[in-house]
């Protein structure tokens, strides 16, 4: 049985009970004629305290040999712990030793590790505190994102890893293929390959979520997506996870209101279902966490157009690292000065010029600006990237021939142009940055798993 706060609540009620749970040792004291061991199977942050009596027959052989990492299977009596801080412990009738884990070379020990050297120990880092929580927050989020589509009546939409198509049109595309280096030859040198024609991994499942959308009017896909971009910075990761809505018969403004009730009810989910794991980030990764969540929830967020932006950033005072004026993209220092300084609340930042966004953001009249928005919150600057797509097929193809974009590789695109157009409108949530802003962990690479970097892909 796991130690799920669920289950802890349950064994409460069971006090005097028996209880058989597995777990592994995070520590082992002795006093006397006993020993207490601190188990934990994960599921949840609080330990289980378990008293072993020196009459047990394996006390001497076993019990008093284990160590930090030693996995265990108990069985014993649950009663009311008179120690501060627990409700419940266990005296053990019982104890096999299922692994164990050698005290010389066991890298985690009783005290506080660095997130750098543990990001070196990566199959071993989830059973730390800080980055266990991690797993249980990121589990949640992902739980109560499928929940939330599924309530609002989406349809989930599994999307290729593979693509010949470039969203994003920026060349970061890593290529797959079967063939040798010195096989990549002559005018065409993909034609022989796997697929026909160059492939690569996906960036973003956008494209094809529109196809989707253009049938079954509301749908999402939810996946791991892929950049090429050689950065190794707290904010870039080579494999990622992208949230991407698609909605049909939609506008920006519809966009928008989508987007600000699902990062609401996110962050309510996690206040709520994540409480423990919350307090442990807000006490010792980010001061002010649970704070700032509770605002998120309950606050509005403060809609700002990019040239309004602009002009407020010029105005600020302040020598930013990367000068500003009309026509830049903005940078993470001039989203967080948006949203922490000015607004103090999340930001939604609208009609982007359209030099700096991609072929399939709508024109705004005039053509100078797209139907863009960006939600902007403390800590993390971008937290989601929107448009309403380009629904007008002689509009659409000229923005690809001006990207440069070749018209039989796309024609699919411009065929839903073709039959039955309508306005429609989505977005993309980068999972990791949803994670990162919900723990205040401040180092992308520690909210997933297993993390892809230039020059590191461990496990």
């Amino acid at each position: 049985m796991g130690l799920s706060t669920r289950i802890i609540e349950i064994l409460k009620q069971t006090v005097g009970g028996t209880v058989d749970v597995s777990g592994w040792v995070r520590t082992r004291r002795d006093s006397g004629s006993f020993s207490f061991l601190e188990v934990n199977d994960g599921s949840c942050l609080a330990n289980l305290q378990v008293v072993v009596d020196e009459r047990l027959a394996n006390y001497e052989s076993e019990v008093k040999k284990l160590t930090t990492g030693c996995s265990l299977r108990i069985q014993g009596q649950l009663v009311a712990s008179p120690a501060k801080g627990q409700a419940v412990e266990v005296q053990a009738d019982s104890i096999m030793v299922i692994g164990w884990a050698d005290p010389e070379t066991y890298p985690l020990q009783k005290k506080r590790h660095s997130f750098e050297f543990l990001r070196s120990i990566a199959h071993l880092r989830p059973r730390t505190n800080a980055l266990g929580a991690v797993a249980r927050v990121r589990s949640t989020l992902s739980f109560a994102i499928h929940r939330f589509f599924h309530e609002q009546g989406f349809m989930q939409v599994h999307t290729p890893v593979i693509t010949t198509s470039d969203c994003e049109g920026a060349g970061e595309m890593f290529t797959v293929t079967a063939l040798e280096p010195g096989q990549l030859q002559g005018a065409n040198p993909f034609s022989g390959d796997f697929f026909g024609s160059r492939a690569g991994l996906t960036v973003s499942g956008q494209l094809q979520a529109e196809i989707f959308a253009l049938s079954h009017s509301r749908v999402y896909t939810f996946g791991p997506t892929f950049r090429a971009e050689n950065s190794n910075t707290s904010r870039h990761l080579a494999e990622f996870w992208m949230l991407e809505p698609e909605m049909a018969f939609c506008d920006l403004a519809g966009d928008m209101q989508v987007a600000e009730a699902l990062i609401k009810h996110l962050v309510a989910v996690a206040l709520t279902d994540c409480a423990a794991d919350l307090e442990l980030f807000d006490q010792f990764i980010a001061k002010g966490l649970i704070e700032k969540l509770i605002q998120v929830r309950d606050r509005p967020f403060v809609p700002l157009t990019y040239t309004e932006a602009v002009s407020l950033l010029e105005k600020s005072g302040r020598s930013f690292e990367f000068p500003v004026q009309w026509g830049i993209d903005l940078q993470a220092e001039h989203e967080r000065y948006l949203c922490e300084e000015v607004a103090k609340a999340p930001v939604i930042v609208t009609n982007y010029p359209a030099a700096i966004k991609p072929f399939y953001m709508r024109l705004d009249e005039g053509g100078r600006t797209v139907a863009a928005m960006d939600i902007l919150v403390a800590g993390i600057g971008e937290l989601v990237g929107g448009s309403q797509r380009e629904e007008r097929y002689d509009v659409l193809a000229a923005r690809m021939a001006a990207a440069g974009l070749e018209p039989e590789q796309y024609g699919w695109y411009l065929d839903l142009r073709r039959y039955g157009s309508v306005p429609h409108a989505g977005f993309g949530l980068g999972f990791e940055r949803l994670v990162q802003f919900v723990t205040g962990m401040q180092n992308i690479r520690d909210v997933i798993p297993f993390p892809r970097t230039p020059g590191s892909a461990p496990c």
